[in-house]
């Protein structure tokens, strides 16, 4: 697919201001929307929309296919007659920087399950059909997700491979036992992606209207403890007792000495292929349903994947085994048509990779923070970029451009002391910076790349520092949760932006006016020209 030259903003919704602890689906997502529109934007990037579970990242979460209902409004909720007013009197005095997750969660659970008592004794009846169709149209994933977690609740959270093993192993009868004995939890669970998902609808709309295209996030990998891995274990590698034989992961990096160990569990290719890999086609059907362009994470593990053998303590013991890309994006395009598909092409990049990313022509990513290594051919230096790619200032992996100018030794990074000094020394003659703004630097300078698409996460636009960095790869625990304030957005921004986009052919398209209709159109046109001319 052919990308526009265009600019956009990263932010994911759980990002956004509001009263209620956590970024939702409510009027800010609107108010947000029309800073994108005077800024000259095009695209409003997010991160995985999935339930999340341990750890509160959305690159890992109970469901590839599932909405989180965290992000479901309750100011929505009130308006549609789910919730009485007073149900949001006594908001808990949240912070307005961080998500809480700790707090947030229980507060917003507990606000969920009135909505849907609510909603069984008959409140919104005009509602009734909707739910019912939703349930019937997403009964391919829906039911198994439902279940899942109306086990897991009854369960007090625990992991899927620690329940009985008849539920674990999913017998027939105990299935129908539980269906039968959790009816009430796994009606909630269904409630619940029914609103989020209709609220997640009046997002894309709202999109729409305003010319802008939300790009979404496939993380390549799925949660063990989810209900895709419990409701198909044939579809992974794992042992008879549902162990994993490997697990995901990626060596020695940037970011660590030791490597990422992901702990997902890997996909049974051979498995996959003979099923047309219909999963996978599910779910990227699925994703389109929600976004208009999709990131497909971790994109070198579709030519082959670290495995981990399961037990590491580090991923420094694994190996590259391949894996079926070329034959699966193959189905992906006859089934789905033209891909809008960006690749998150980063870590170690081999030839392979770059002949399945080129061979459909995928555009890959370069990343500013990582050109500054003092190589001049480094592909991530702007004046290497090529057209088919998308530039960031960095990415929610990344610190943010001013916490990356001010890093310190071992804090975010493999990076010495000397060679951070190197990298900033550099950085700045090659931006002719005084490092005084970095950030709008940094921004001009994917701007004015020769990229397709440039993208900028808000943080940046916000000059904020490591305070407000998303996720620190390798770290398990107290990441994901930053948020803007109110207001933090201004109109000075949004200017900043547009006259950039401005300047380096980056705003939106625009239909050309409808032509002039004048008594001279019917004059003749060398007599017309010669006039003009004199």
């Amino acid at each position: 697919m052919q990308f526009p030259r265009a600019c956009g903003v990263l932010l994911h919704p759980t990002s956004l201001p509001g009263p209620f602890g956590i970024g939702d689906l409510g009027p800010h997502i609107e108010r947000f929307l029309d800073f994108l529109v005077s800024a000259g934007q095009t695209y409003w990037q997010i991160l995985p929309l999935g339930p999340t579970g341990f750890g509160d990242s959305p690159y890992a979460c109970f469901s590839a296919f599932a909405g989180n209902p965290f992000l479901v409004s309750p100011e929505y909720l009130v308006r549609d007659g789910l919730l009485a007013a007073e149900d949001l009197a006594d908001v808990p005095d949240f912070a307005a920087d961080r998500v809480e997750f700790g707090r947030v969660i229980p507060w917003k659970n507990a606000l969920l399950a009135t909505a849907f008592e609510r909603f069984r004794a008959g409140v919104a009846d005009d509602l009734v059909a909707e739910f019912a169709e939703f349930r019937a149209t997403e009964a391919g994933w829906l039911e198994d997700y439902a279940l899942f977690r109306a086990i897991k609740d009854d369960h007090n959270g625990t992991p899927w491979n620690l329940w009985e093993s008849d539920f674990a192993q999913r017998v027939p009868h105990a299935l129908d036992h539980a269906r039968e004995m959790l009816r009430e939890k796994i009606d909630a669970h269904v409630f619940y992606q029914w609103l989020f998902f209709r609220q997640w609808a009046s997002v894309r709309a709202a999109c729409a209207a305003r010319g802008i295209s939300i790009i979404g996030d496939v993380p390549i990998f799925v949660a063990y403890d989810s209900s895709d891995v419990w409701a198909n274990p044939e579809l992974f590698k794992l042992k008879a007792d549902g162990t994993p034989t490997e697990v995901s992961g990626v060596p020695p990096d940037y970011f660590s000495a030791t490597g990422q160990l992901w702990g997902n569990p890997l996909y049974n290719w051979e498995e996959m292929a003979k099923r047309n890999f219909s999963w996978w086609t599910a779910r990227v059907r699925q994703t389109l349903r929600t976004v208009d362009v999709v990131r497909m994470d971790h994109f070198r593990g579709f030519a082959a994947c670290w495995e981990v053998p399961f037990g590491e303590t580090t991923a420094i013991n694994g190996q590259w085994v391949p894996a079926p890309g070329e034959a699966l994006f193959r189905v992906l395009n006859e089934e789905l048509g033209d891909l809008p598909i960006l690749a998150e092409d980063l870590g170690i990049i081999t030839p392979d990779v770059e002949a399945l990313r080129d061979g459909f022509g995928f555009p890959g990513m370069r990343i500013l923070q990582f050109a500054f290594t003092g190589d001049q051919k480094n592909c991530d230096l702007p004046h290497n970029y090529v057209k088919n790619a998308v530039a960031y200032t960095g990415t929610h992996d990344n610190d943010t451009t001013v916490g990356w100018y001010e890093s310190k030794p071992a804090q975010g990074s493999t990076r010495g002391a000397s060679q951070i000094e190197r990298e900033r020394k550099f950085c700045l003659r090659y931006l002719n910076s005084d490092g005084s703004e970095i950030h709008w630097d940094f921004i001009r300078a994917v701007y004015a790349s020769v990229a397709d698409t440039a993208l900028v996460p808000a943080q940046d636009i916000l000059g904020l520092g490591n305070a407000a960095r998303m996720n620190l790869p390798g770290s398990d625990h107290g990441h994901w949760g930053w948020r803007f304030i109110e207001n933090a957005l201004t109109p000075e921004h949004a200017t900043r932006l547009n006259v950039l986009a401005d300047t380096y052919g980056r705003l939106p398209a625009t239909p050309d006016p409808p032509a002039a209709v004048s008594e001279d159109d019917d004059q003749n046109p060398q007599e017309k020209e010669t006039e003009e001319l004199t």
